[in-house]
């Protein structure tokens, strides 16, 4: 039995495709940075706050890296009804999203911000420096220039998660390409296509942010 490959359908329906991909990269860009505020947040609370709010923090990571993205979305789609919260398919995995990505984010921040010298902080402090002031101009950039790899991977793989949001319809890239499918019944063209889409798209903010990285936060050689 042979099988006769047939991408017109597909490139027909292009630009639902690019409709999709635009909506994964939205869902990205916000989830990311709505994200960065959670993560910011909860690092700080965890490096300095009291030891009740740590506690809370070190839970909410441990529940969210110790379970699967998956049911975190059916969680909040599916389970968040029964105690009154309904979400649009885009909404829960916007937040899903965040959640998400939240809980990852605040151990690379705050692992940049421990990676500071403690006597830089000092110094800040014998300055009269406030809190706030030795955040800004002594910890934020060198924990950027540590956390910034690391923050850029965490993107990316975000964007690849969005594809999992396709599972509640989602208006995303995967939604789309099953809706493709659906109609066309060429499965293969159609997730090679999007396949394609998702490798595009990483390679390029790959390329985007090593550019930045080698622009802006290299540390000086002597």
């Amino acid at each position: 039995m042979s099988y006769e490959f047939d991408f017109a359908d597909v490139f027909a329906a292009w630009p639902e495709l690019l409709q999709g991909l635009l909506n994964s990269l939205v869902l990205s860009a916000l989830a990311m940075a709505i994200g960065m505020v959670v993560s910011v947040a909860g690092a700080l609370g965890k490096t300095s706050g009291p030891g009740w709010l740590r506690r809370i923090i070190d839970e909410y990571i441990e529940l969210i890296r110790n379970t699967p993205f998956l049911i975190q979305i059916f969680v909040i789609y599916f389970g968040l009804p029964a105690a009154g919260l309904k979400f649009s398919s885009n909404a829960a995995a916007l937040l899903a999203l965040v959640v998400n990505v939240g809980a990852y984010g605040i151990e690379i921040i705050r692992a940049g911000i421990e990676s500071i010298q403690k006597g830089q902080v000092e110094a800040g402090k014998s300055l009269g420096m406030r809190p706030l002031q030795i955040f800004r101009y002594i910890i934020l950039k060198p924990a950027i220039q540590a956390i910034y790899p690391s923050l850029t991977s965490q993107f990316i793989l975000l964007m690849l998660n969005t594809s999992v949001c396709s599972a509640i319809a989602a208006s995303e890239l995967t939604a789309v390409a099953g809706d493709i499918q659906s109609r066309t019944f060429r499965s293969f063209e159609v997730y090679f296509v999007a396949t394609c889409l998702y490798l595009g798209l990483s390679v390029f903010f790959w390329t985007v942010f090593a550019g930045i990285e080698r622009a802006f936060l290299r540390k000086p050689t002597r």
